[in-house]
């Protein structure tokens, strides 16, 4: 079984710009185009096969869903298969943040379970460009109660534009100076925002509930603030203030493991000419180029896009120079 790519699917956001497409190279008239989901099972919206280098292939067409339900731990691996079934756990993602992103949490698997029937969010993020001076909000610099951030939320003040107010809340949210290369993992409950500048992969479990608590006093096209969750985020806050929110990995080596948790495992991998690339995994491979142009497993893949190799040949067989996240179960 040779690797799939998929047909990104790019969503327009009010906070979107303007560099996603040029970094896959691909031309396309939408505007503020915020996020290129590359690889999703999130029901209406499943990523479909559009190149596995076979020709006459009739899995191309076929959406995720379908193509799980065909080969299932051949393509997946079986233990995943045996826990999701036909549902992909996986969301992969492109962000483009030209304005700050409200200030969100996720709730965890049992939260979101009872609430919304689904899976938590737990994600990451890891940073291709930043704008010099762009932000990172994630997690609490300072001790609160859920009392002390229902108090700090519902006063905050509001404002008709879109530039950022300041506010008590925000002083109580750690911020951290965006670089290239940059690593934050995202358990459930953490508060975060992308702040405006940043250029960022995600890898996060396939889950789409989100609880927005603050938006910087922004509107949408007809003038109203956009929705806020704050009691529903009220249980679904981590109040805990962690020593370090950024997360270190040694950039010198040519394999890194940036996160290991019980939702993915992601590493950063740096081929110059040649590398055999095994993850010692049972399950299926995402690859995301991030910058650079290989062959893999026979397959030519570039920056910007994005490739799921099946589980029954996951050692990854790579020529050429690149950088690559990949991301496993």
């Amino acid at each position: 079984m040779k690797p799939y790519k998929f047909e990104p699917y790019l969503k327009t956001t009010i906070w979107g710009g303007y560099q996603i497409a040029p970094f896959k190279g691909i031309f396309t008239a939408q505007p503020n185009i915020g996020e290129s989901w590359e690889i999703s099972g999130v029901p209406g919206h499943e990523s479909v096969a559009i190149e596995r280098g076979i020709i006459g292939d009739v899995d191309l067409g076929l959406n995720l869903t379908q193509l799980i339900d065909k080969y299932k731990g051949l393509l997946v691996g079986d233990r995943v298969y045996k826990k999701f079934g036909n549902k992909f756990p996986l969301l992969v993602k492109f962000i483009d943040s030209r304005q700050d992103l409200s200030v969100q949490v996720h709730p965890d698997d049992k939260l979101a379970q009872q609430r919304h029937g689904c899976s938590g969010k737990t994600e990451m993020w890891y940073v291709i460009k930043a704008d010099v001076g762009s932000k990172i909000y994630a997690g609490l610099k300072k001790s609160i109660t859920p009392e002390d951030y229902e108090r700090l939320v519902t006063f905050l003040p509001t404002t008709n534009d879109q530039r950022p107010t300041t506010n008590p809340f925000l002083d109580v949210i750690a911020t951290h100076e965006a670089h290239q290369g940059d690593l934050y993992f995202l358990p459930a409950g953490r508060l975060h925002a992308i702040g405006a500048g940043n250029f960022l992969a995600e890898i996060q479990q396939t889950s789409d509930i989100t609880y927005r608590v603050y938006d910087f006093g922004r509107v949408d096209a007809q003038g109203k603030p956009r929705e806020l969750h704050v009691a529903e985020a009220k249980d679904a806050i981590d109040y805990q203030v962690w020593p370090e929110y950024r997360t270190s990995y040694d950039s010198t080596k040519p394999n890194s493991e940036l996160i290991h948790c019980p939702y993915f495992t992601v590493n950063r991998v740096v081929v110059q000419v040649a590398a055999e690339v095994d993850l010692h995994t049972d399950s299926f491979v995402v690859v995301v180029c991030l910058w650079g142009e290989a062959n893999i497993n026979g397959i030519r893949v570039k920056q910007g896009e994005t490739l799921l190799v099946p589980a029954s040949e996951n050692v990854l067989y790579i020529f050429g120079n690149a950088t690559f996240l990949t991301a496993t179960m």
